[in-house]
């Protein structure tokens, strides 16, 4: 792939000799795909984010792990000891009510400690500006960068538009509009226009600019080669899927009531999908021609980068957690929504996490599912019915379970021990789906039970398939979580006990 051959960073030289970086926001999806290449470029990483659980579940074994928060000062001294350069790469864009406040708190108290601890250089990650701008995530955005510009480190900010990647939001939302819709009644933004950008060349944007002195206080476009109208990459994209979506704009959907619709037809968290939107509203250029000088490369076009997406998640290579789209969890197919729609149900047992961990370990077989059995039954007889695997009942061992093993007519995807049990759904349906089961100690013989379904669909009959079981999905998961606590607390202690919601 050319983004392989011209793109990817090559390892450090004398003339960039290795850094000290520390990349704040690295468990986000920027974040998730930067430290690869900051390591393959020979710079000793720190990635710090609020939860080190999700850092360790990277697997950046090169890499030091610090827990960090922007709102937290003391905690951004300790990561931030001893850096070159710093990559701020966090953003409440999925945030609801007051996210300014809170961005611009986060980078002056990134900034001030960035001060104090002798950081040479920041580097931002913000976004492009259209002209007469009313998006306040836009707005917030700009408002970081100019806050993190207050503090006396110098300043590299980078404005991106629309990102081309597996997992980028606005990607994402172009992926399931043509996989889900072939009648597509659009607002009058549809034929905005903006200048995509593949994910690795503004990878290898971010990189660069780190280890070149010359960018430091310097704002910078980063685009792609071509300017297109939102219509456009829908129906390049459709090109690349053998799809030819339909679409029809109408002056009557605002960008707000076109957010409400982008929920039922795309599984991007919805409060972003709204920010996302009230972006669209106008034309957005892009001056790109100062960072190509500093930083040349082979800008991808836009189908050119969306071809790299498909041999990025053929090759099995995203960056991002497995709940954000990994092929596996997709049934290896690249049609099926990368985000997944959620259901989740949780308790506190009045148990040790063993107990708790004993329950979940046993599920299935002989045993069933703890709660609501007779719906599970009637589910399992229809895919029989349709040729599935639905009355498939057993198990390799009634009480141990080990990663491989087939549960009824789940597959066991990953186990870890007494705190994850993930399965992968097995009968017959328009998507991919997962049940995961957490066990958290909360403290003496408090230990929260919770499962989380993930369901990734498959085009607008897996999201019907969704919408038509989402009555059940509380009243299934959180019965499920409180039968398990109440058993865990049976085994050990020999009575029933109330749960904990």
């Amino acid at each position: 792939m050319q983004s392989e051959l011209n793109s990817t960073p090559p390892p450090a030289t004398p003339n960039h000799a290795p850094l000290r970086v520390t990349v704040v926001g690295a468990s986000g999806y920027i974040g998730s795909n930067l430290i690869p290449k900051l390591l393959a470029r020979g710079h000793r990483v720190r990635a710090t984010a609020r939860s080190r659980v999700v850092l360790e579940a990277r697997g950046w074994t090169e890499a030091d792990l610090i827990e960090a928060d922007v709102l937290k000062p003391d905690s951004l001294r300790h990561a931030l000891h001893g850096t070159d350069v710093a990559y701020y790469l966090v953003h409440s864009l999925d945030a609801a009510g007051d996210f300014r406040s809170l961005e611009e708190q986060g980078a002056a108290n990134f900034a001030a400690a960035a001060e104090q601890t002798g950081v040479k250089r920041i580097v931002y990650l913000g976004g492009l500006i259209p002209e007469d701008v009313h998006s306040p995530h836009l707005i917030s955005r700009q408002a970081t960068g100019a806050r993190l510009r207050q503090g006396r480190v110098p300043v590299t900010e980078i404005r991106a538009g629309i990102i081309v990647g597996p997992g980028s939001y606005a990607f994402e939302v172009i992926r399931d509009l043509v996989n889900n819709l072939p009648v597509m009644v659009t607002p009058r933004w549809v034929q905005s226009k903006s200048p995509p950008i593949a994910l690795d060349n503004l990878l290898n944007y971010l990189v660069r600019v780190g280890e070149l002195e010359e960018a430091a206080g310097g704002i910078f476009d980063a685009a792609g080669p071509e300017m297109l109208s939102y219509a456009e990459l829908l129906l390049q994209y459709g090109e690349r899927v053998g799809k030819r979506p339909k679409i029809i704009p109408v002056p009557v959907l605002t960008p707000q009531l076109s957010s409400y619709w982008l929920r039922f037809v795309t599984s991007v968290p919805t409060s972003i999908a709204k920010a996302l939107v009230e972006g669209l509203k106008h034309d957005i250029k892009a001056d790109s021609s100062e960072l190509r000088r500093l930083v040349p490369q082979n800008l991808l076009t836009y189908r050119e980068a969306v071809d790299a997406v498909f041999d990025i998640e053929r090759r099995n290579a995203v960056a991002s957690r497995w709940t954000e789209g990994s092929l596996l969890f997709r049934n290896y197919n690249p049609n099926y929504a990368y985000y997944a729609k959620r259901a989740q149900g949780s308790a506190l047992a009045h148990a040790s996490a063993l107990a708790v961990w004993q329950q979940v370990a046993a599920i299935g077989g002989d045993n069933r599912y703890y709660y609501a059995n007779l719906l599970w039954s009637i589910r399992e007889f229809f895919d029989w019915a349709l040729g599935g695997p639905g009355r498939n009942h057993g198990r390799r061992d009634p009480i141990a379970v080990r990663a491989g093993d087939t549960i009824d007519s789940w597959r066991v995807i990953d186990v870890d021990p007494p705190r994850r049990l993930t399965l992968g759904f097995g009968m017959k349906a328009p998507g991919a789906g997962v049940l995961e089961f957490e066990v958290k100690p909360e403290g003496a013989q408090r230990t929260r039970i919770t499962l989380t379904a993930h369901w990734h669909p498959a085009g607008v009959w897996g999201l019907a398939y969704w919408y038509a079981f989402a009555p059940s999905h509380y009243f299934v998961f959180n019965g499920m979580a409180r039968a398990i606590a109440e058993r865990a607390y049976a085994a050990e202690h020999g009575g029933k006990a109330n749960d904990e919601t």
